[in-house]
């Protein structure tokens, strides 16, 4: 399913075979039973695309991840009265993940910025609100695991920027991002849930335009934390 997801022209049975080190054999069996299934797509040029029933099992997902319908009834209405993205983050599989979002007119639409999106834990501020409640020894295990990609020229690349630049968010109430995940673009969150259990903690973010987060970020602070208050009674129930 990856090598034809990462293909969208097509892959042969024979290229499938070759990208996943499968006998062509066993690759005709496999892409039969997901043909058959409708998780791929036989093109009349005998390549191979991804199906519909991805999308089905994508929007279970994104139901499974968001949780209550009051929590994006929630999110919605913190978009439309800011007109800044909205996020959940939690830890999923020991990786940080978005779970739920929506989105708000005065942010650019950001394509990989959506429930279940994994990567760039360091680079963006929902990540670094996760981040910022490991210990330094789990954080750091963690950092060597998934590494520290350069996103933008501003992306911190080293633990050690990264612990500082975490200290002051702690320090400010508020864990921020300008320019390091996407070049134009700020993110700011906060904590909606700090369980003991890693898998229940829950941080909130938004995007913005920089301009308007550093002349208001006090603004965006305060707003975060009154919908993470209302998220989290949300979730307690």
């Amino acid at each position: 399913m990856e090598a034809v997801g990462q293909s969208p022209r097509g892959l042969t049975v024979k290229q499938i075979a070759r990208r996943c080190d499968f006998t062509v054999a066993t690759t005709y069996h496999l892409v039969r039973t997901l043909a058959y299934e409708g998780y791929v797509i036989r093109r009349e040029n005998g390549t191979y695309v991804v199906g519909l029933e991805i999308a089905d099992r994508y929007r279970e997902l994104v139901l499974a991840f968001r949780g209550p319908g009051a929590v994006i009834d929630r999110l919605r209405r913190a978009a439309a009265e800011t007109g800044y993205s909205h996020y959940l983050g939690r830890f999923v599989g020991g990786r940080v993940a978005v779970t739920a979002m929506a989105e708000g007119p005065r942010t650019p639409p950001m394509d990989d910025l959506v429930p279940g999106y994994d990567d760039a834990a360091h680079a963006t501020a929902l990540g670094k609100a996760l981040l910022a409640t490991m210990s330094a020894d789990q954080r750091w295990r963690f950092l060597k695991e998934y590494g520290m990609k350069a996103y933008t020229s501003a992306t911190l690349t080293s633990p050690e920027a990264l612990d500082s630049d975490l200290s002051a968010g702690e320090r400010r109430g508020m864990q921020i991002e300008i320019g390091q995940f996407r070049q134009g673009l700020a993110c700011a969150a906060v904590m909606v849930v700090n369980d003991r259990d890693q898998d229940r903690r829950v941080v909130l973010a938004c995007a913005l335009p920089p301009a308007e987060l550093m002349s208001s970020a006090k603004v965006v602070r305060t707003r975060l934390l009154a919908t993470a208050h209302h998220l989290a009674t949300v979730l307690a129930e």
